[in-house]
C-alpha cells in the first residue's frame, strides 16, 4: 500500500498540472453512508457490471500506485470473470491520484470516453513502468496515440484545468468524507477495505452478500 509518491515532471512538458497546487486534504473520521458513498460526485461514475448486482465495489486508486497496478493486472481479471461478468458485482473505479502524474493519466482515461475508459486504465496500469518515470510525456503520448489521441488532443486533455479540478474534487471528497488516505482502498457495499486485496480476500468480503 502506498501513501505518498512523487514524480518529477519533464521541464519541457506542456502540462499545467504542477502549477495547480497539491491534491487532496486532511482525512476526518466519519461513518460511511452507503447512500452518500453512491451520491453523484464531481465526475460521473463509469460502472462495470449489472445495475442490479447485489454487491457494489468501489475502488479508489492512483495510476502511479504499484499496488493498484498489481491489483489490475493480477486480481481484477479474476474478479471480473467470477463476479462482474456473472452479474454478482457492479464495479466502479474512482480517482485518488497521489501525484500530478497520476492525475494526468486519469485525465487521459476520462478523455478517451466512457467506452474506452477501462481499456485505457488497463493499458496504463499494465505499462506503468514505461510512463511513471522522470520524463513521462513521450511514453504517455505513445500510449494515448494507440487509443486514438492525436498530439493536439493529448495536449488539450492534460492541460484541461476544469477536468483536473474535478479529479481533485473526487479525491478530496474521498479523503474528507470517506476516510480514504491510501491506495488502493475498496468499499464493498459500503464497508471499507484498505490496502491490496487478493481474490481470496475478495471472496471472503463478497460471500456474505451472496447468501440466500
Amino acid at each position: 500500500m502506498i501513501t505518498r509518491r512523487e514524480f518529477a515532471m519533464s521541464s519541457a512538458a506542456v502540462l499545467v498540472l504542477g502549477a495547480l497546487g497539491p491534491l487532496g486534504g486532511p482525512a476526518f473520521a466519519q461513518t460511511i453512508s452507503g447512500l452518500e458513498l453512491m451520491a453523484k460526485g464531481a465526475l460521473d461514475d463509469i460502472a462495470m457490471g449489472s445495475e442490479t448486482a447485489p454487491v457494489t465495489i468501489i475502488e479508489y486508486a492512483s495510476m502511479t500506485c504499484p499496488h493498484c497496478a498489481a491489483f489490475e493486472v493480477q486480481v481484477f481479471p479474476k474478479l471480473k470473470e467470477k463476479y462482474i461478468d456473472t452479474g454478482k458485482v457492479r464495479f466502479i473505479l474512482r480517482e485518488f491520484p497521489l501525484d500530478t502524474l497520476a492525475a494526468a493519466a486519469f485525465m487521459l482515461a476520462r478523455c478517451a470516453g466512457p467506452d474506452k475508459y477501462y481499456p485505457m486504465v488497463e493499458t496504463l496500469f499494465a505499462q506503468q513502468a514505461k510512463w511513471a518515470v522522470r520524463n513521462p510525456i513521450e511514453p504517455l503520448l505513445a500510449i494515448a496515440k494507440q487509443a486514438g489521441f492525436t498530439q493536439q488532443s493529448f495536449e488539450a486533455c492534460i492541460n484541461n484545468k476544469d477536468q483536473l479540478t474535478k479529479v481533485q474534487q473526487v479525491r478530496d471528497r474521498a479523503s474528507q468524507k470517506f476516510k480514504v488516505k491510501a491506495t488502493p482502498t475498496f468499499f464493498i457495499n459500503g464497508e471499507l477495505h484498505e490496502g491490496a486485496m487478493s481474490i481470496e480476500d475478495l471472496d471472503k468480503a463478497i460471500a456474505p452478500y451472496l447468501k440466500a
